[in-house]
């Protein structure tokens, strides 16, 4: 009889097996902060994010607005409990259940919410309230349970990577152990619920902070010969760039403490496009480096020298530019996109296809046909600007598309503005054969149409949010614009076609 396999063999395969279930779904998303001025509408943001087709979304809250922006769309949410409300959750089992009552049940499944973080960063930016960070996660999840959901929406919560001691090499690295009274019974929740640690990846701070000890080219994931290449002396991996190093340092710290089957979600990366005179590497090509080199590196499902092929899943801190927050110039300028929805920089991913969808080098829009019968015309821009959910408020006289006033002109306007809501999907652009896509940019003037990177007369083009007063009832809506079913389907058939570059 052949002898029974060893508990570490079988430890061992059910790591690999965790571990190869988190990469078969591996990810690109972007985090959504809030800090802005002059913070687009919700609507505004969806549409964004359809057009890029940024499929995966980290929110620092749960604000309803949003969440019913996001509802059937497919985007998959990661909404948050705030810091501020992590002691009143994690004192009282019903507040925590009053929680995900009024802030996942009321918009799952409409809205497809998939995990909850709970706290950002609470070990080391709150720690008074790490004693009760594991009962707050716990709390949470059993409310989860009560609602039969907690297979569907995973809880965790972020850890700065700085909690890591010894990064380097990774082999050696371990948790502050100051904080192994959390830590440990974290660990054991995560594992327990087959949920992920969150980590928040920041070479760009480990690049400052080690007085160019770290070679740039090591923190942008820049190709590095194998002679420039870090090796851990006590595993022979060779590690060519700071955010494998890190990754790989917590999972061997991880291992330290016996826990070898959890995977590890990057909650937070990126890299600033703008700093301060004491910030020379916050440049626009650094950003745009780190940030290509990112997705490609996590969507070819390169994996870390301890797992290879395992991809980490990760969240591009951030989507938009921040200009309220606090702090060096850096601070503000961490977004892919500035308010009006122009991309900060075109992210250069040669050999790994498009991620970002909507390259402004190559804009699109949608106008009306040359020759057109102005009685379809008429009626399609009287659907866009009705049921379509169109703000066509820029139409009105003495407002900046006004002019020319025919019906041409601002069926243009109306039927560019639905296309990009929709996300310039297949069939968006039809209104009963009168509308066609061009390449040609419709703007005059101080018009300014979506898709436009700058207008004509040099000002920076906005994307209208759509009307939240029309209505969505008339019966007309799938002979003019978008058919709900048709876009269902392209979507399905879009996700299928190119789920391994999708954001």
């Amino acid at each position: 009889m052949d002898s029974p396999m060893p508990l570490s063999f079988l430890i061992l395969i059910s790591s690999l097996l965790s571990l190869q279930a988190i990469a078969e779904d591996v990810f690109v998303g972007v985090n959504i902060g809030t800090d802005l001025s002059v913070m687009p509408h919700p609507t505004q943001v969806v549409a964004l994010l359809k057009a890029q087709q940024i499929r995966h979304v980290r929110l620092y809250d749960t604000d309803g607005a949003m969440l019913i922006a996001l509802a059937n769309t497919g985007i998959q949410v990661m909404v948050s409990v705030p810091n501020e409300q992590l002691l009143g959750i994690g004192q009282s089992n019903s507040t925590a259940a009053n929680w995900v009552n009024h802030n996942v049940l009321a918009h799952y499944p409409a809205t497809n919410i998939t995990a909850i973080s709970v706290g950002s960063e609470v070990l080391t930016t709150l720690p008074n309230a790490a004693k009760i960070l594991v009962n707050a996660l716990k709390y949470i999840h059993s409310a989860l349970v009560a609602s039969n959901l907690d297979h569907q929406i995973k809880v965790s919560t972020p850890l700065s990577s700085s909690i890591i001691i010894d990064s380097f090499p990774p082999s050696q690295a371990f948790f502050n152990s100051s904080l192994d009274s959390v830590i440990v019974p974290l660990l054991g929740f995560l594992q327990s619920t087959n949920s992920f640690l969150m980590l928040n990846v920041y070479p760009y701070y480990d690049y400052m902070q080690s007085n160019r000890y770290i070679m740039l080219d090591y923190a942008l994931l820049k190709p590095l010969p194998s002679n420039k290449a870090a090796v851990d002396s006590n595993t022979l991996l060779s590690y060519t760039n700071a955010f494998d190093t890190i990754v790989d340092a917590a999972y061997f710290a991880m291992a330290l403490l016996n826990f070898t089957n959890i995977p590890i979600v990057v909650s937070e990366t990126g890299w600033p496009s703008k700093g301060g005179s004491n910030e020379p590497d916050a440049t626009l090509d650094n950003a745009n480096t780190y940030n290509s080199n990112l997705i490609r590196h996590v969507l070819n499902k390169t994996g870390t020298p301890k797992h290879p092929g395992i991809a980490v899943s990760t969240y591009i801190y951030e989507l938009y530019n921040e200009d309220m927050k606090s702090g060096p110039i850096s601070e503000k300028n961490w977004g892919l996109f500035d308010a009006n929805g122009r991309s900060i920089y075109i992210l250069h991913l040669t050999g790994s296809g498009l991620v970002l969808a909507n390259d402004t080098m190559n804009p699109t829009y949608c106008a009306a046909k040359d020759g057109a019968d102005r009685k379809m015309l008429q009626a399609a821009l009287d659907w866009a600007c009705g049921p379509g959910r169109v703000d066509c408020s820029a139409l009105l006289q003495g407002q900046p598309c006004y002019e020319p006033d025919n019906v041409m002109a601002h069926a243009t306007y109306a039927f560019n503005t639905y296309y990009h809501q929709m996300g310039k999907v297949s069939g968006s652009c039809n209104f009963n054969g009168v509308a066609a896509v061009t390449t040609t940019n419709p703007s005059h003037g101080s018009c300014s149409f979506i898709g436009s990177v700058v207008g004509r007369n040099g000002s920076l083009a906005n994307i209208t949010a759509p009307s939240m007063n029309s209505t969505n009832s008339d019966s007309s809506a799938s002979a003019y614009g978008y058919d709900a079913l048709s876009c269902a389907v392209m979507m399905m058939v879009g996700a299928l076609l190119g789920s391994s570059i999708w954001l």
